[in-house]
């Protein structure tokens, strides 16, 4: 979930590329409000305005609407700018009081300011996704292919366990957690969707020759727009390349979410861009999967949700992502999931081991 705060090396490219005329989620959403704003009070300085520029209001705040879920969405930026300058266009043939208060033309002057920035933000939101379209590397190969060579063949009597997924399996050291008892290998890369972990199920987990998967991803693929039913589909084929390739999968349930350090960063209101109950329907479908094709379910959703529906606050520092205490919640789930499948006779053998210290630490 990085992309969240930052779109990685093709949106500084882009950025740099654009003069800086690419706007973060956060300034982009701003200002997108604040247009909107500065049409609803000149609406009420022009008589007849309010009337007349009703429908490309309206229109406005959808388009706001939709790009509070997605914010980057070209789509929803270019009905955003189009329904704005009919605004505009329909202000300019409204006949104005005379005198027309000062005010009144500094918010017109605002609003037509606003609507040239976000033009620009939308013609550099263009210029990422040609890049990003045209990356020779799009689902990131080169970040494990060194690590990947150096790895080695895994030990019989030490199966081998990938760890596939995005920033929240990205971010978590799983030596800390484990040890180095465990043949436990973390293949998370920030801000990617299922589409690219298919892209690197060969390279970063059939070639490195594991008996398990465990596979936790989706959340950005909702944070982006993208329908749950191709989230599906994906998860649905990084199942079957496994199996085909003698690889057990395991799935992860998506995370819980929640709004509690919005007053830290305005960013961290993450029921604006993410819906919970997008997850909830992408982690149902998720757990009949598993039934249906006898996968093991791994529901960390269960263990961290609050009785809102909501990500336990003390849990995460940003609504999104395990803090600490966390990933403490989260990794005996995860080791049971994987004790259950590989069998008792391979778990940690040594006294006070993987096992104990993980119970001592979620104490």
């Amino acid at each position: 979930m990085k992309w969240l705060a930052c779109f990685g090396a093709a949106a500084a490219m882009a950025f740099a590329q654009s003069g800086g005329a690419l706007l973060s989620n956060q300034d982009a959403l701003k200002l997108e409000r604040r247009a909107v704003q500065l049409m609803e009070s000149t609406g009420l300085a022009v008589p007849g305005l309010a009337r007349a520029g009703a429908p490309a209001l309206e229109d406005v705040r959808q388009a706001l609407a939709n790009l509070e879920t997605a914010p980057q969405n070209a789509a929803n930026t270019f009905a955003f700018l189009s329904d704005a300058r009919a605004y505009l266009a329909i202000s300019d043939t409204v006949p104005k009081p005379y005198p027309f208060p000062e005010e009144g033309r500094r918010q017109f002057g605002e609003l037509r300011d606003a609507v040239d920035r976000l033009d620009s933000h939308f013609r550099a939101l263009l210029d990422l996704n040609e890049s990003q379209l045209h990356n020779p590397d799009r689902d990131d190969l080169k970040r494990y292919a060194e690590a990947n060579e150096k790895l080695g063949q895994p030990s019989p009597q030490k199966p081998r366990m990938v760890f596939l997924g995005d920033s929240i399996t990205d971010l978590w050291r799983l030596n800390e957690y484990y040890g180095s008892e465990r043949d436990f290998v973390n293949r998370g890369i920030s801000g990617q969707i299922t589409g690219q972990m298919l892209g690197r199920m060969k390279a970063d987990a059939i070639d490195l020759k594991p008996r398990l998967v465990l596979v936790l991803a989706g959340i950005d693929d909702l944070a982006r727009g993208v329908a749950a039913g191709t989230v599906e589909n994906n998860l649905s084929m990084i199942a079957d390349l496994a199996e085909a390739h003698h690889i057990e999968p395991m799935f992860a349930s998506v995370l819980p979410i929640s709004d509690y350090h919005k007053d830290v960063n305005p960013q961290y209101a993450r029921t604006a861009r993410l819906s919970p109950s997008k997850i909830l329907e992408v982690d149902n479908w998720l757990k009949n999967f598993c039934e249906q094709r006898h996968f093991r379910y791994v529901d960390y959703y269960a263990a961290l949700v609050d009785q809102a529906g909501f990500l336990q606050a003390d849990l995460s520092d940003d609504g999104v992502h395990p803090n600490a205490k966390g990933y403490r919640l989260m990794a005996p789930i995860a080791l049971a999931a994987i004790d259950g499948v590989l069998g008792a006779d391979l778990k940690p053998k040594k006294k006070g081991g993987v096992r104990a210290w993980l119970q001592k630490e979620h104490k």
